[in-house]
């Protein structure tokens, strides 16, 4: 059981693997805390598939929510130069990545996710070195592909970490399950990062599903 009980004050909210201009634009007027944009050929939500060029303008100033830029074993000259053409605020990191690139990018200004899959077990011991240098881990199921399987996994595992750093929730989460995180309150458990089950086809989310979400968010905090 975790020994370091923290209340968050408020449940964030990160919809990933965007890339359609318009699909982008309806999902900014629910007000996502996150937006995710995924940096990773293999992956079918890999941004490049089609044209973003209008990612190379910034959010207007009434737009709040932040661009994360997904990154998996990617060198960190091209991170840079990717955040610098998409106006990442934060990046997120999805592979094996040491520490010293978290710290890296903290010294540069960016907000830092560190992703670690999980599955039935793991060895929270891993995290201990990246503490001092993510904003948040993120937990994910583990998979070949690095996300966006739309599966889930145990999330009694998370009872074991005894971290004080905030985490956020992803892998497989959807309207019907979402409402079980609620069970994780007692953790440091800050908000959630939804993807595949929210989609009508890769990269393209369903925007009345997403309003549910939004809605549910909402209740929830103002509930805190």
């Amino acid at each position: 059981m975790n020994k370091n009980k923290q209340n968050i004050e408020t449940v964030s909210w990160k919809v990933c693997g965007m890339r359609d201009q318009k699909n982008i634009y309806d999902v900014l007027t629910l007000d996502p805390d996150y937006m995710g944009f995924i940096i990773y050929p293999p992956s079918s939500r890999f941004i490049e598939k089609q044209d973003v060029s209008f990612l190379e303008e910034k959010w207007p100033d009434t737009v709040k929510t932040k661009r994360v830029g997904v990154f998996v074993n990617e060198d960190e000259s091209t991170i840079l130069a990717y955040a610098k053409k998409y106006h990442f605020d934060v990046i997120q990191l999805h592979g094996t990545e040491p520490p010293s690139l978290c710290e890296s990018l903290k010294t540069k200004g960016f907000e830092v996710f560190k992703v670690f899959g999980i599955k039935d077990e793991f060895n929270f011991e891993a995290l201990k070195p990246y503490e001092a240098y993510v904003d948040y881990f993120l937990f994910d199921t583990k998979s070949p592909q690095h996300g966006g399987t739309g599966e889930t996994f145990d999330w009694g595992v998370l009872e074991q970490y005894s971290s004080t750093k905030p985490f956020l929730l992803s892998g497989g989460l959807s309207l019907e399950n979402i409402k079980n995180i609620r069970k994780l309150d007692h953790l440091p458990c800050k908000g959630i990062d939804v993807n595949s089950k929210f989609e009508t086809s890769p990269a393209f989310k369903d925007i009345e599903q997403l309003k549910s979400l939004a809605e549910w968010v909402k209740s929830i905090n103002n509930k805190k």
